[in-house]
């Protein structure tokens, strides 16, 4: 029996990719090089400075540049976290609804807290979090479970009687460890090199509001 719902944030709750994409563009122009197109961009969303900074520039966290580059893409991002980004059509209506069917949920996320704190509080959702873990809220991030059980434990509920919802990888697999029911968002973040059908999920959702019909009423 299911008994709460934990989500993923970037790509899963929220489509954050247009905010993401203007601050690594901002830091681009800095540097006189070309920007990246939407498209280009969207696909690495959930992947955050690791993944963007590697699109805009080549550079992976062992090159010398990566971390001053980090340091400058994520000062762009914070002085605007939440102009473009909107929820995903259909999560407030399934954030209402499970509200209303009086089960608890909650955001475990690797975005660290400095930047998902602001940004759970300007999103308009209809029931606020009864959690949110990020990425640095227990020293470690997704895949590791303990993201995972903290989420679990803060929410008062054993983690294998939670369903976890994400459109990643790492998601997927932290969810697994600890036992939790699996979901893909195929409306997310995946990109076409992604394979989704290897994650070993339990459910693919292709709407938010396709999960209502896996929840207890």
């Amino acid at each position: 029996m299911i008994r709460a719902i934990l989500f993923d944030l970037d790509g899963t709750l929220a489509d954050t990719a247009p905010d993401l994409g203007a601050a690594l563009n901002r830091l681009l122009v800095e540097e006189g090089r070309p920007e990246q197109p939407y498209e280009a961009i969207r696909p690495l969303a959930s992947h955050g400075a690791r993944g963007l900074i590697g699109l805009g520039f080549g550079v992976g966290p062992d090159d010398a540049s990566f971390s001053a580059l980090r340091e400058r893409f994520l000062a762009h991002y914070a002085t605007a976290l939440c102009e473009r980004t909107v929820l995903f059509d259909g999560v407030a209506e399934l954030i209402a609804a499970i509200g209303a069917r009086g089960l608890p949920w909650g955001i475990v996320t690797n975005k660290p807290g400095r930047f998902t704190d602001p940004l759970v509080r300007e999103l308009p959702l209809p029931v606020q979090p009864g959690c949110v873990v990020s990425g640095d809220t227990v020293g470690v991030a997704k895949p590791d479970p303990k993201p995972m059980l903290h989420a679990a434990e803060q929410l008062g509920v054993p983690a294998a009687s939670c369903l976890y919802v994400g459109d990643a990888e790492r998601d997927i697999e932290a969810g697994r460890r600890v036992g939790m029911k699996t979901v893909i968002a195929d409306y997310g973040y995946i990109s076409v090199d992604d394979q989704p059908i290897a994650w070993g999920a339990d459910l693919r959702i292709a709407h938010p509001l396709d999960l209502l019909a896996h929840l207890p009423d």
